[in-house]
């Protein structure tokens, strides 16, 4: 179950998430990102597990981040900036686990998320997206040993929860709560969310906003 984010949260959260939100940058390599002078808050998951979706539904934009038929494409570190002046930035991770990616671009992967997450002062919490038809995969368990490792706070997001059946969400979302539970840097609450219904999207704003106090 998630937070009980109270109403004035969930107000707050929305008012700042109606107000400008705009594409900064692509980073490719460490040396291109940008300056770090607000907090940001990153989201990471497998490929296909929506995380462009989510972040448009989010901003309440369509084409804020780009979506792609083509797993693993974005291999960058994609940069919003939210509010004018500016509060706080959301980062885009780069997609992991899609087998047919070449090595070197798996080696690429882990060393720019690895030294991102280690070295990033500003990055205040991780939002990593699981999707509720599978639950956690290896895949995942390989960023969650990351940001465990990186001592990077991280908050498990279900995606895509409209696409099964509520008796099997209770059981996926009790077995990652289980899992949450023995990681130690993990908030051991879960945020259950549908890009496309809507569901929890208000909940996920304002844990944005609790994550960077």
């Amino acid at each position: 179950m998630s937070d009980p984010f109270d109403a004035e949260q969930l107000e707050a959260a929305r008012k700042i998430f109606a107000g400008p939100v705009a594409f900064l940058k692509s980073a490719p390599k460490l040396e291109h990102l940008p300056s770090p002078v607000v907090p940001e808050v990153a989201f990471a998951g497998r490929s296909n597990v929506g995380k462009s979706s989510l972040l448009n539904a989010l901003a309440n934009r369509n084409g804020l981040a780009r979506t792609s038929n083509t797993p693993g494409r974005t291999q960058e570190l994609n940069f919003f900036d939210v509010g004018d002046p500016l509060k706080f930035r959301l980062v885009d991770m780069p997609g992991y686990g899609f087998a047919k990616a070449p090595k070197d671009m798996l080696r690429q992967w882990r060393y720019l998320v690895n030294d991102f997450l280690r070295g990033r002062d500003v990055l205040k919490r991780a939002l990593v997206l699981i999707d509720s038809r599978h639950g956690i995969k290896e895949v995942d368990n390989e960023i969650l040993d990351m940001l465990d490792t990186a001592a990077v706070s991280y908050r498990i997001v279900l995606t895509k929860t409209d696409k099964i059946k509520a008796s099997e969400l209770a059981e996926v979302l009790e077995r990652t709560q289980a899992a949450a539970r023995k990681r130690p840097a993990a908030h051991p609450d879960i945020i259950s969310t549908s890009s496309e219904k809507g569901m929890g999207i208000p909940e996920l704003r304002a844990a944005v906003l609790e994550a960077i106090g």
